[in-house]
């Protein structure tokens, strides 16, 4: 499966849908756009992100490392550091996944509203 035209993601076994399923994952997009701006020790970025446990995001930074999305840079020194960035692959994700977050910030406030409409119907 070379060409981008051989994967559809609503066929059940195929690649693509595994990735689109990661990107939509709940801390995934967080990940990307927190490094967005350029390398993160692990507690800035954690720090950045906000509520997500310290297991959750090792795990979540290394299923992106082995995605190729994230590169996991360390440094000789005392203490040992530790440095994550974004690889040209993860880049590449930023335009889609800032449109989101712009689209999520412009329409929180309907979102919210829809909400509260139809959980006053129950």
């Amino acid at each position: 499966m070379d060409s981008h035209e051989s994967f559809n993601v609503f066929v059940q076994n195929c690649p693509s849908r595994e990735i689109m399923q990661r990107l939509g994952d709940k801390w995934t997009p967080l990940v990307l756009l927190g490094l967005a701006g350029g390398p993160l020790r692990f507690s800035e970025l954690r720090q950045r992100i906000g509520s997500v446990t310290p297991k959750v995001l090792t795990s979540t930074l290394r299923t992106l490392e082995r995605d190729g999305l994230v590169q996991r840079t360390v440094f000789a020194q005392v203490p040992v550091r530790v440095d994550y960035e974004l690889t040209e692959v993860g880049h590449s994700l930023l335009g889609p996944m800032e449109t989101l977050r712009k689209w999520s910030e412009n329409h929180a406030s309907k979102v919210l509203k829809a909400r509260d409409e139809f959980d006053a119907r129950d």
